[in-house]
């Protein structure tokens, strides 16, 4: 059937009747604004983009998608790799009218709107020398990378993200506002801790900020043949790092940078990022042993966590395509498996091969979210980002084939939010089954009709006569 993109001006002049924000329908000046996704793959085009302002216009959009039987996409910062934040035909319910963030330092938590991206929570907490978990790009909506576990550079100091949730209000399907939290609707409160947007559309999170004086990083470019040698001591480092030490091991293109020697700009590289939630004199210290390797650029700084943030950046307009495994350790092996799999990384774009460590806070975290792969100790996520539309094959390609060559090591376990559409066992994979059941339990409650199914979905359970 071909999808509808038009609605009768009588639904518009209804929808638009009392709406405290902006709607967008095709032909309307800021249509095309309204409908692009950073992933310049995914090109919709839905019925109307209601941006509200408030809960009532978040319920208003919902009853007309409700009546016209319209599917539904809901948008914070439209930074789903599968345009799971766009709709064809349907209404989209755009949080980004939504984005205020409002610090207490004394209580030492965050009120953040439901279309917030990572920037604006970052830069409101940074000036009280406070933060919490973010995403690694300041892009990121922060509900969507909340509610589907969220993993960043502070994650083994302070935990995942949704770990830090305090609260949440939700718009239910049939448009009612309920809270969530410890004490009220407490197995909504426990399924938004990485079931995703399953349950309804989040208006407002409220989360827990730490303490967060001084922030370090250390940078290293090396040749890619010293990959190997630089995989395995970054591996021995973070094994033992406290921690406050997080970061990466990541294959990129060299950048056009003041600090990158001309010779590799335009090249693969090999770069070892260690970050540090501390001073720079204890960052050096956990990262000598890489520092003492012979390199051919590095940064070793003071960084503000809000900077940091936007140090790799996934700008928009760009194609977007990524996956990741979950492994049980890192032995010599599977460490030499990440770095064969750089040999055939898309250069040059702005893609990344990257391998995360986990473990601290992550792993000691609550053991009955739906979080299965939080105990990984460590994440390869091939990043597969580029302009070109003749690479598309080229570089899913290439995403696929870093995942087959690091599967003898995976736990099958998967963080929902760097990955596309990859079918339903994954999305069971990335929950687990007992708690994707107890998640189907709380979606018949809250969602019975699946209105909420443009995301890793979890289908309603079905009741038993």
């Amino acid at each position: 059937m071909t999808p509808r993109t038009s609605l009768p001006d009588a639904a518009l002049t209804g929808l638009r009747s009392g709406f405290a924000g902006e709607v967008h329908a095709p032909g309307d000046p800021g249509y095309d604004e309204a409908r692009t996704v950073f992933n310049s793959m995914i090109d919709r085009r839905p019925a109307v983009v209601a941006r509200c302002a408030s809960e009532a216009d978040v319920a208003r959009a919902l009853a007309l998608a409700r009546d016209r039987d319209l599917e539904v996409a809901v948008r914070g910062g439209g930074h789903s790799v599968a345009g799971m934040s766009a709709s064809e035909g349907g209404v989209v319910v755009d949080l980004r009218g939504m984005s205020r963030v409002t610090v207490d330092p004394d209580s030492r938590s965050a009120r953040v709107g439901g279309g917030a991206v990572m920037s604006d929570l970052d830069r409101a907490t940074q000036p009280h020398a406070l933060a919490t978990t973010g995403g690694r790009v300041s892009t990121t909506g922060v509900g969507g990378f909340t509610l589907g576990g969220g993993s960043g550079w502070l994650e083994r100091k302070f935990g995942l993200a949704c770990d830090n949730l305090l609260a949440a209000d939700v718009v239910t399907a049939d448009g009612e506002t309920v809270r969530a939290s410890e004490d009220e609707n407490t197995e909504l409160f426990w399924a938004l801790h990485g079931g995703g947007g399953n349950f309804g559309v989040v208006t407002s999170l409220t989360l827990r900020l730490h303490a967060l004086p001084a922030m370090s990083m250390v940078l290293l470019l090396f040749r890619p043949e010293s990959g190997p040698d630089v995989v395995r001591t970054y591996r021995d480092v973070m094994e033992s790092a406290p921690d406050e030490a997080g970061g990466a091991c990541i294959y990129i293109t060299g950048p056009p940078e003041e600090w990158v020697p001309g010779e590799l700009v335009g090249h693969l590289v090999c770069a070892a990022l260690v970050t540090f939630a501390g001073t720079v004199p204890e960052a050096r210290e956990v990262a000598a042993p890489l520092l003492a390797l012979e390199h051919e650029a590095e940064i070793v700084d003071a960084v503000g966590y809000a900077d940091l943030q936007c140090m790799l950046d996934d700008p928009p307009g760009l194609r977007n395509y990524w996956s990741a495994e979950y492994l049980d350790g890192l032995p010599d092996e599977a460490a030499a498996a990440y770095c064969a799999g750089a040999a055939t990384l898309p250069v040059p774009t702005n893609s990344q091969h990257v391998l995360f460590p986990m473990g601290g806070a992550v792993a000691r975290g609550p053991a009955d979210y739906p979080l299965p792969w939080r105990s990984s100790p460590w994440a390869v996520h091939p990043f597969g980002v580029w302009e070109d539309e003749a690479d598309d094959e080229r570089v899913r390609q290439w995403v696929r084939e870093v995942r087959g060559a690091m599967a003898p090591w995976a736990s099958g376990a998967v963080y929902l939010n760097f990955i596309g559409r990859e079918g339903q066992e994954r999305v069971v994979a990335g929950f687990g089954e007992r708690a994707y059941e107890r998640l189907a339990g709380v979606k018949a409650h809250y969602d019975p009709d699946n209105v909420f199914r443009l995301n890793h979905n979890v289908k309603p359970a079905v009741a038993v006569v």
